[in-house]
């Protein structure tokens, strides 16, 4: 089977994880570079990656990349590559990317000569003079990295944090993908008990319930690539029979809490999309009064940063009344706590025992990790 090569964008700072995803997923040449991860794959890795990738934005499929110092350059590149082996006679082939410092910085002028080029390259093949692009979508993408193009096919379409599960989210809502990555930087697999105090629409719970379950994210969606010649159904029915395969039986103690009652009813609702519902308990509850008895456990959370649900100085308070609740916890919990606040280890009370630089969209955040509960009180400076 010839070999492919895959690239996976990522959130900012969330590369090692997906290239982990990948390796365990008995990929080759994992290779990570900000905000994507490379690797070799056959045809049948397309099904995989896309349904089982917990961390990874979307899969494209590399085409070829190559030096483009001009326009010229761009349009030859483009056209010597084996477009016509993925796109059919009548393909719908539209073309999207970004440029960054390159030469060919004029975006609308980089995606007209990209689809011209590949519309020579398919008229010629087909005795074409014009494509009617009226069939499946294969989605170009391209990059244009100093100077160097990489060209790729979209095998998702809808990026993979949309799992299908939450049609209805509330204010400021958690990308999926970020969340499963907090579930996963928590060490969580399962065994402990696992709470969400500022739970929202549920996403951060619903994520730790399919980890736990070990089912694949993207069972319950479709795919471009569905509708693509080189990638047959059985490749796709394979891969949901594996993914299934080894999903787990078994009752886990996930737990998510919210004051907005609302909230929690679509927290609900999205539970019984994702297929989870069973596993996890949402309730209306108070973050500031948050307790549990059991010795140990784990805490995964998304506390309002004061940027855009509420104002700054209720964030700090609302960190600060947390922290009073976090360190009444039992010894044996542990904490993750995503936060854009650059004070929030001074308001919360004490020092986390190590961050992770993590972004929210464009947002830059930390990942405080508190491997124990407690440590020792900051104390606040006077105003």
């Amino acid at each position: 089977m010839e070999q492919l090569q895959l690239a996976v964008p990522t959130l900012f700072g969330l590369e090692s994880l997906t290239a982990g995803e990948l390796r365990r997923m008995g990929l080759s040449e994992v290779r990570s570079e900000n905000g994507r991860v490379f690797c070799a794959a056959s045809a049948a890795d397309i099904p995989r990656t896309n349904l089982n990738l917990r961390t990874g934005e979307r899969v494209l499929l590399v085409l070829g990349t190559f030096h483009a110092g001009n326009f010229d350059a761009l349009f030859e590149g483009t056209r010597a590559l084996p477009w016509e082996r993925f796109i059919p006679r009548d393909g719908t082939f539209p073309v999207k990317g970004y440029t960054l410092n390159s030469i060919l910085h004029a975006l609308p002028s980089c995606q007209s000569i990209i689809k011209k080029a590949i519309a020579s390259r398919l008229g010629e093949c087909y005795g074409l003079t014009t494509l009617p692009e009226t069939g499946a979508m294969y989605q170009v993408q391209f990059s244009l990295m100093k100077d160097t193009a990489t060209l790729m096919l979209d095998t998702s379409g809808v990026g993979l944090h949309k799992r299908g599960y939450r049609a209805v989210g509330v204010a400021a809502p958690l990308r999926e993908t970020l969340a499963a990555a907090m579930v996963m930087l928590s060490r969580y697999h399962g065994q402990d008990p696992f709470c969400d105090p500022f739970c929202g629409s549920g996403t951060i719970a619903i994520e730790a319930a399919l980890l736990a379950k070990n089912r694949a994210p993207g069972l319950d969606r479709s795919f471009s690539a569905q509708k693509w010649r080189e990638v047959p159904a059985q490749l796709w029915m394979d891969a949901a029979e594996e993914a299934m395969d080894r999903e787990y039986d078994g009752n886990y103690d996930i737990w998510g809490g919210d004051l907005d009652s609302q909230a929690v009813e679509i927290a609900r609702e999205n539970a019984e999309k994702a297929g989870v519902a069973d596993l996890v308990r949402f309730e209306t509850a108070d973050a500031l009064s948050f307790h549990r008895d059991a010795p140990y456990g784990r805490v995964v959370t998304n506390p309002p940063y004061g940027e855009r649900i509420m104002e700054k100085r209720e964030a700090e308070e609302l960190y600060r009344g947390f922290g009073q609740a976090w360190r009444k916890m039992p010894a044996g919990w542990s904490l993750a706590l995503l936060s854009s606040h650059t004070e929030f280890e001074r308001t919360f009370g004490c020092p986390s025992e190590k961050k992770r630089k993590l972004y929210n969209g464009m947002l830059k955040c930390d990942l405080f990790l508190y491997g124990k509960r407690g440590g020792p009180a900051i104390k606040r400076e006077p105003n």
